[in-house]
C-alpha cells in the first residue's frame, strides 16, 4: 500500500505541471489572462500560436502516460494503474502549483488512455477530431467523445470492470470540467478554435 500511495501522489503532482502556463511564461505571457483564461492546449493556441500549443499539448499528454509507465515499472497491479493515472488527470485539473485550480484535463486523459486503453484512446480521439473539424468547437468534440468512451469499453472490454469504472470515472471528469463549456455551447456563445476575443 505504500508504494500505491507514493505513486499516487507522484502521479498527482506530475500531473500538476502546468506546461501550458510554462510555455506561456516563456513567452512573457500570463496564459490565465489572455483568451478563456485556462491553461490547456486550446487556449495557448488561440492566444500564442501553433508550437506553443503542440509543445502544450505533448507535455499535457505526456503527464498521464508517464504515471501510468511509473505504475508499470513499478510493477504495480493492472488493476491498479488507471487509478494511477486518473491521480494525474486530477492534478492537472488541481495542480498543487496553481493553487488547486487548473486545466479541463482532456490532453492528461488522452494520454493516459494511449497506454492504459488504447483503443478507448483511438476511438475518442477519432470522434473528437470528427466533430473538432464539423464544428470548430473542441470543447464539443471533448465532451462528446469522452461521454461515448464508457460505452466503447463496455463493448470492447465488457470483462474488464476496472476498465470500465475508470473510464466512467474520466468520462465524469471530464464533462463536470466542461459544464461552463455546455452552458456557453447551449447559448451559442462558446468560442470555436481559432476565434479570438
Amino acid at each position: 500500500m505504500g508504494t500505491l500511495l507514493l505513486l499516487v501522489i507522484v502521479a498527482f503532482v506530475l500531473g500538476s505541471i502546468p506546461f501550458g502556463i510554462i510555455t506561456a511564461r516563456a513567452k512573457g505571457i500570463d496564459l490565465k489572462k489572455v483568451g478563456s483564461g485556462n491553461i490547456g492546449a486550446t487556449n495557448v493556441l488561440r492566444s500564442l500560436g501553433r508550437w506553443p500549443a503542440v509543445i502544450t499539448l505533448a507535455g499535457d499528454m505526456l503527464k498521464g502516460t508517464a504515471a501510468v509507465a511509473l505504475a508499470r515499472v513499478a510493477g504495480v497491479e493492472p488493476v491498479y494503474e488507471g487509478f494511477i493515472g486518473i491521480a494525474a488527470i486530477l492534478g492537472h485539473n488541481y495542480s498543487v502549483f496553481l493553487g488547486f485550480r487548473g486545466g479541463k484535463g482532456v490532453a492528461a486523459s488522452f494520454g493516459v488512455l494511449l497506454i492504459y486503453l488504447p483503443s478507448g484512446a483511438l476511438l475518442s480521439l477519432a470522434i473528437w477530431l470528427i466533430i473538432v473539424l464539423l464544428t470548430r468547437y473542441s470543447s464539443l468534440g471533448a465532451i462528446v467523445s469522452f461521454a461515448l468512451l464508457p460505452v466503447w469499453v463496455f463493448l470492447l472490454e465488457a470483462q474488464d470492470r476496472t476498465k470500465l469504472l475508470v473510464s466512467a470515472l474520466i468520462s465524469f471528469f471530464i464533462i463536470i470540467r466542461h459544464i461552463d463549456n455546455i452552458k456557453r455551447l447551449v447559448q451559442g456563445t462558446e468560442r470555436k478554435i481559432g476565434q479570438r476575443g
